[in-house]
């Protein structure tokens, strides 16, 4: 005799999936995530609070599709890497009754069973952002602060899972951190950037021997301007011998 799996129908949700991304800036001293701010009226009391850049995911598509859209469309973000990082049940990211009901209020109905799939991404500060989104608008957010502000959708969360994400994989995948970096930059920029990922101070000898090991490092014969100190001396990072350095792993 077949085996037959009952499935109670009362105890199976309708499923609505939603993509996130954790954007990441440096702007030379600290590490920022990209948020927007919600501003709606729930009872007849206004809310205000903030939101990672994401959307709900279409029936037609793929989430390459939805989180593409998510960057290239909604803020103009063309080329760059994304990783994802978890996905969440309604249990580990809950759904509070004002974010049902900004939901209803941008899509005409009320969203049952969520489950969000975050990703992680880094932008640079000064790029251009193209916003074709419902928000007031997207700004980065130094990302010790935004860990205390009112997010939606428990995406305090995301922000530290994506963190937690970033140092596990910054040795095996450093490239997300030369993506944060302007095209050229100094040792010490390089460096600041670790501690804030890391959030402790890094011994300066070390870590410019070590830097020094990474043929993808590639020194310039141009130093810093118009500084009080001594200049410092610039890099950038090479992609073709960074691809080479992948391949030899």
């Amino acid at each position: 005799m077949e085996n037959k799996v009952t499935i109670d129908p009362s105890k199976v949700g309708k499923y609505h999936m939603a993509v996130n991304c954790v954007i990441l800036g440096f702007d030379k001293n600290e590490l920022n995530v990209m948020l927007g701010k919600r501003k709606f009226v729930v009872d007849g009391n206004t809310v205000s609070d903030y939101i990672l850049p994401g959307t709900l995911m279409h029936a037609s598509e793929s989430l390459d599709d939805t989180i593409q859209r998510v960057l290239t469309e909604r803020l103009g973000l063309n080329g760059i890497r994304k990783f994802q990082i978890k996905t969440y049940s309604a249990n580990e990211c809950p759904v509070k009754r004002n974010d049902v009901e900004w939901v209803k209020q941008q899509i005409g109905t009320e969203i049952d069973t969520p489950i969000s799939i975050a990703y992680l991404s880094g932008g640079k500060i000064g790029r251009k952002l193209n916003l074709q989104n419902a928000l007031e608008g997207y700004e980065w957010y130094p990302i010790n602060k935004a860990m205390e502000m009112p997010l939606a959708f428990n995406q305090t969360t995301m922000i530290s899972d994506a963190m937690e994400f970033l140092r596990y994989h910054i040795e095996i995948e450093p490239l997300i951190v030369f993506n944060l970096l302007p095209s050229k930059f100094t040792a010490l920029q390089l460096r600041t950037l670790y501690e804030c990922i890391f959030g402790k101070t890094l011994d300066v000898r070390n870590f410019t021997k070590k830097m020094k090991q990474y043929e993808y490092v590639v020194p310039l014969d141009e130093v810093e301007k118009g500084v009080a100190h001594r200049a410092a001396r610039y890099y950038r990072f090479d992609r073709v011998k960074y691809k080479r350095f992948r391949r030899g792993i």
